[in-house]
């Protein structure tokens, strides 16, 4: 059988000369490429929708990390000591690490319940995927931080001309005139050890002479209960005063709910609300949610209440943007020192007395509820169930006698 000529037409089609190119008229190749282009456009809109979900869910699921986890520390540092201590089988004794190391996996660990999904996350993702995201992750948690201080901003301003009435009333759009050179947020923000009223203290603190470094070795008197402080017992009342207590509430149920702060708090009632509020409305009407709704929260936490504690401190200052130093004064190692006195307490006396401070603060913010405690086995020796186990069994007798 004969092979056709190259170009010869057969049947209705060109066959391929020796290039192997079977020809094409100028407008189906222009048609193919359009083709070609446009399914690739397709391909990356998809692909940019899907970049930008990401972005926004990592971005949202980060404002929870200052506020829970970590103020300063790094995550990759979180995952640095997870890692090391998995590696060394060290994951559950804290007794061999340093109180940095501690603190760190103690970190990851918080990390881990705020974020249920991340430590799966990581084990799956490449190193540039996973910098990505923790990138993105700490981008929202940086955002809630500032959020925060904003908000305090105001209210801290609004809260201690109410309670104090001081001379001149502090402006909530200036802190300028706070810090020392204001006379109350120096009393607040002054080491308990020293005595505010002493006229040689106050200027050795405003000159910042030798005498009186102002630190973060030193409690302020704000975090006292009364802004009263025993030298006879340092840890008496100590995190338990009225303006934590109202910046707590700001920051994690509401800013009006933080206009009471003498009695229990109602954060468990605002949490249910909100639940049945979105419930109810099915999505038809957008519900503004308070931050313990939306992470899930409880009860109140060592690490949230050193955040509250560092927002009040740089409220009350003259310091107008966010840092780690003020002066001689660490931030970092201020929150530190805070999470420490919850976190490594020297023995199961002090955990004690730790444990009962924890409770007294989820009762100022979350009330006396614990609908979160009714575990079904608590359910079934109540008398509703109990009353439905009853009235089967008189039905059950009663079949059976017939």
């Amino acid at each position: 059988m004969s092979t056709p000529e190259p170009g010869i037409q057969t049947h209705g089609l060109i066959l391929p000369d020796l290039s192997g190119a079977v020809p094409t008229s100028i407008e189906a190749r222009a048609k193919h490429r359009i083709a070609a282009l446009e399914e690739e456009l397709q391909t990356m809109k998809q692909e940019r929708g899907t970049k930008q979900r990401k972005t926004t869910y990592y971005v949202a699921q980060g404002r929870v990390v200052r506020r829970m986890v970590v103020l300063y520390t790094s995550l990759e540092d979180l995952v640095a000591e997870n890692d090391r201590r998995y590696e060394e089988d060290l994951v559950d004794d804290m007794a061999e690490g340093t109180p940095e190391q501690n603190r760190l996996q103690r970190g990851y660990l918080a990390l881990a319940q705020s974020l249920l999904w991340l430590h799966a996350k990581l084990g799956k993702l490449d190193i540039e995927d996973s910098e990505d995201m923790l990138k993105k992750i700490k981008r929202g948690a940086d955002a809630a931080r500032g959020d925060d201080t904003s908000t305090l901003k105001d209210l801290i301003a609004t809260w201690v001309n109410q309670d104090f009435r001081p001379s001149p009333l502090l402006r909530s759009d200036d802190k300028q005139l706070r810090g020392f050179i204001h006379d109350l947020c120096g009393k607040l923000l002054c080491p308990a050890e020293w005595d505010w009223s002493n006229d040689r203290v106050k200027a050795g603190i405003r000159e910042r002479t030798s005498d009186y470094i102002v630190s973060e070795n030193s409690w302020p008197l704000f975090v006292y209960d009364n802004y009263t402080f025993n030298a006879n017992d340092l840890e008496k009342g100590l995190f338990m005063s009225k303006i934590l207590v109202q910046a707590f509430k700001a920051i994690f149920t509401s800013p009006s709910s933080a206009r009471e702060a003498d009695g229990d708090g109602d954060g468990a009632d605002i949490l249910e609300n909100n639940r049945h509020a979105r419930r109810s409305l099915n999505g038809q009407v957008k519900v503004k949610t308070c931050v313990a709704s939306i992470i899930n929260m409880r009860k109140v936490t060592p690490r949230s209440i050193a955040y509250v504690v560092c927002q009040v401190r740089f409220s009350l200052s003259s310091v107008s943007s966010w840092r780690t130093v003020d002066g001689d004064f660490d931030y970092e190692g201020f929150w530190n020192n805070v999470v420490d006195f919850f976190e490594d307490v020297p023995g199961p006396v002090a955990q004690h007395r730790v444990s009962k401070l924890l409770e007294w603060w989820t009762r100022k913010i979350f009330g006396k509820n614990h609908r979160q405690d009714l575990t079904p086995e608590i359910v079934s020796k109540m008398s509703v169930t109990a009353l439905a186990e009853q009235r089967k069994a008189l039905e059950d007798a009663a079949f059976d006698s017939e």
